[in-house]
């Protein structure tokens, strides 16, 4: 519900409904009521008047509402066929976009409710105006003018490459906070005598009882305090095949249950159940898709029909904020066990010299054209390396600058860049290696 553009406006619909039938009531209650000084905010304009003014209201809101976004999806289309079509999800996430539409149809939800409450002379019923509901209708068209005026300030500054840039980069940190520091169940350090690979049951590979997929899309999440209290619940272990961002089809082995004897013809549906397969990646659970939306954006401005190294170091500054925060933190086992010091779960997650190598691989491969981002890829590899204790992450970093020399000087460029980018190159090493004597 958070990430679907429905939700907030059909909520404000609602609300819309009950505030005019709760108005148009206390219309009929309090009508010849005298409100003294307050008289002059219920102005009675008859009852042609409130069908005139509510049809309007009604009629502006809801062209006003199909002009603006029409346009807007027309401009977001332009701007996510350059930098990626992942980026229209940020649209569809806006809160903004999502309660500027709630507002114009709210508001025009609110305007028919109250126009339909009319009852003109030479009716079956005496004449009836709500007044007070009339009044608020006008107050909701003046929010609508505020609305609109923020919305055009709103979506001239989202489409802007550093604001798209920086909303998948909080997303990015978001997802590290969530993912890595996270845990459940305990950790293979907290039990006495359990390591985590050696307690995996040797039978488990080769003759544990799959659980196959029923579809055919991507993994968005995985619900691990789910499995865990069911592995602990049937007293077997549950031992995942894919992890959040896998790509399955239909029949493909999800996961593995040992033992078989304890497997009953329930359990491999709701371990499956435990694990939601959808259309599209979300990064919720996914640290690789925060991860290719930013690197995407880097790729396309390298491009030779954009030809942006700009908006390239632009979206590798993100980059650095988000791979900085996971180079520091302890990827967590795969191995979970339940309150009785058990292993109960296996779950993989993507390790920090996965996610680097496919950053490094990606831009590598556009970038050779341009020194400047070179050399910014040169001060990431030193950013990351600063940031983590990982000898490992560390000897990638390493292979991964050679590589980028490599590949700069095989497209023949100035004898004075390839002299700059080894210069660079050997900065970002020398760095690399002394942040990681001073780990050891």
């Amino acid at each position: 519900m958070r990430d679907s553009f429905w939700f907030l406006p059909g909520l404000l619909c609602l609300l819309a409904a009950v505030l005019a039938e709760a108005l148009i009531v206390l219309d009929e209650r309090v009508d010849e009521l005298d409100l003294g000084p307050f008289a002059v905010l219920a102005t009675r304009i008859g009852e042609a008047g409130s069908r005139d003014v509510l049809g309007a209201i009604a009629g502006s809101v809801l062209g006003v509402a199909a002009t603006s976004f029409s346009i807007t999806i027309a401009v977001l289309a332009t701007a996510s066929s350059t930098y990626g079509p992942r980026l229209v999800r940020n649209f569809m996430t806006d809160r903004g976009n999502q309660f500027v539409l709630g507002v114009y149809a709210a508001t025009f939800v609110y305007s028919l409710l109250t126009l339909r409450s009319i009852r003109e002379p030479g009716g079956a019923d005496e004449v009836f105006v709500p007044h007070l509901a009339v009044n608020v209708a006008v107050l909701l068209a003046v929010l609508s003018i505020g609305v609109l005026v923020w919305f055009i300030n709103h979506i001239a500054d989202s489409v802007q490459v550093g604001t798209l840039s920086r909303r998948v980069r909080t997303e990015l940190v978001e997802t590290v906070d969530r993912l890595y520091p996270e845990r459940w169940g305990r950790a293979p350090a907290e039990v006495p005598d359990g390591a985590g690979e050696h307690d995996v049951p040797d039978g488990l590979w080769s003759e544990g009882i799959e659980v196959r997929a029923d579809g055919v899309g991507y993994v968005q999440g995985v619900a691990e305090d789910r499995l865990l209290d069911l592995a602990a619940r049937h007293d077997v272990v549950v031992a995942l095949h894919v992890r959040p961002g896998a790509h399955v089809v239909d029949g493909q082995v999800v996961a593995l249950l040992w033992p078989p004897d304890r497997v009953d013809d329930r359990l491999g549906p709701a371990v499956l159940s435990g694990v939601t397969i959808g259309r599209a990646r979300t990064p919720d659970q996914d640290v690789d898709y925060a991860v290719l939306v930013l690197e995407e954006m880097a790729v396309r401005a390298l491009s030779p029909s954009t030809n942006d190294p700009y908006t390239a170091l632009n979206a590798l500054d993100d980059l650095a904020a988000g791979l900085t925060r996971l180079a520091g933190r302890d990827v967590p086992s795969p191995y979970r066990y339940g309150p009785d010091d058990r292993l109960r779960v296996i779950a993989p997650r993507a390790g920090k010299a996965e996610v680097v190598d496919r950053v490094f691989d990606a831009i590598r491969l556009h970038a050779t054209g341009h020194p400047t981002v070179l050399h910014r890829m040169c001060a990431l590899a030193q950013q990351l390396a600063g940031a983590a204790d990982d000898t490992g992450l560390a000897s990638r970093l390493v292979v991964h600058l050679e590589r980028l020399q490599e590949a700069f000087e095989r497209t023949s460029p100035q004898h004075c860049d390839v002299v700059e980018l080894r210069r660079r190159a050997a900065t970002a090493v020398a760095a690399i290696r002394a942040a990681t004597a001073g780990a050891t």
